[in-house]
């Protein structure tokens, strides 16, 4: 268990620039997973907490600990890849043994933490088996296993499901969860994937392009985003964003969406005549019955695009005054295109953006 600090940390390689002195404090026993796009910085980061990149600038402090000049083995971190990197000759218990053998750890030793582990993941069965009679979630289990047996004060995951179908990296996001809650490790976990992030982190960190965007909960970075990158990267179906006039102020402001016109619950950092980005997210969008808590004034009359039918809840693309948006709804719609239909707005949620900046304006 321990904590870590990145203070004013920065990475180049040669004259490219791709981490820009990003300050980080991570608990002691969070798990926090750090998201953004491609090329963002994000495995650049995981890879100098574990020693396997260099630090431009900046400082590493793992239990208050400056670590930037401690090498890999000695910072007392494991880290699981994407590609899982077993030794193929071996079975499921030399790999998770190997590192306490190079450690010169008593066989008893070895024995009890590689017991340990299995049981943990559920590896029991499969300790004498090698890596090509494993499926891929068991090969995952085990690089994971190899890292447990280390008793590291922190876990780091360099995108360890994105090599899994979809129904497994839903079954190993769930024991991922579950590992972090009996082992009570501090964990830094590195994805694209915005639905990982939602579900595992007890804080998400956003990047983009070496900047930190936003730090907060799921629920935080999805209701309150700090700027229209981070509103629309966190969310699936992403937030539906329009240009927008406001009209009038204090009690009387609206919001002009085309030919379509809705109050603003809030008053918003904003003047009469003003250009913003509307956010608009699609479960912020209800229908028919369940408009009862809005008020009569946000129910808008609609077309019907597209409607698709995901299980229990159905993706609505329709049109309303001219733009067209998406809504996220409980249930079966059966509705075809063309259809007229009744939608109403939680404008409480809306959310408004610079449009040069990006900014949020509230």
């Amino acid at each position: 268990m321990a904590q870590v600090e990145l203070i004013n940390v920065s990475k180049q390689f040669g004259a490219t620039k791709v981490v820009h002195g990003i300050d980080l404090k991570i608990e002691d026993n969070e798990f926090i997973v750090l998201v953004g796009p491609s090329g963002c910085g994000k495995s650049t980061v995981l890879r100098m907490i574990a020693g396997l990149e260099s630090v431009s600038g900046g400082e590493i402090r793992i239990n208050g600990r400056p670590v930037n000049q401690v090498a890999p083995k000695d910072r007392n971190v494991a880290m699981v890849f994407q590609n899982y990197a077993l030794y193929p000759h071996m079975t499921v218990y030399e790999n998770m043994a190997f590192s306490l053998k190079m450690a010169k750890e008593s066989r008893a030793e070895i024995e009890r933490k590689v017991s340990e582990a299995a049981e943990i993941l559920e590896l029991i069965p499969y300790l004498d088996r090698k890596p090509a009679a494993l499926s891929g979630g068991q090969r995952q289990r085990v690089a994971m296993g190899r890292a447990i047996v280390r008793c590291p004060s922190v876990f780091l995951f360099d995108e360890p499901l994105s090599n899994l179908d979809a129904q497994l990296r839903t079954q190993m996001r769930m024991e991922l969860k579950k590992l972090h809650l009996k082992m009570s490790t501090t964990t830094i976990y590195v994805t694209h994937d915005q639905i990982e992030a939602m579900t595992l982190a007890d804080r998400i960190v956003i990047l983009k392009d070496g900047h930190i965007q936003q730090v907060g909960s799921p629920i935080e970075v999805f209701e309150r985003p700090v700027n229209r990158f981070v509103a629309g990267f966190i969310g699936n179906p992403p937030i539906n964003m329009l240009p927008a006039t406001i009209s009038g102020s204090g009690s009387a402001t609206n919001l002009q969406l085309g030919n379509l016109r809705l109050p603003i619950p809030v008053q918003p950092a904003c003047h009469d005549g003003q250009k913003v980005l509307a956010g608009i997210r699609p479960d912020a969008i209800e229908i028919g019955g369940n408009l009862a808590r809005l008020r009569a004034d946000w129910h808008v009359q609609a077309e019907v695009v597209l409607a698709e039918i995901l299980g229990g809840h159905s993706l609505l693309e329709f049109t309303a005054g001219g733009n067209t948006m998406i809504a996220e709804l409980e249930g079966r719609i059966l509705a075809r295109p063309g259809e007229p239909i009744e939608l109403g707005f939680d404008l409480d949620r809306l959310l408004l953006f610079d449009p040069q900046s990006g900014l949020a304006l509230r």
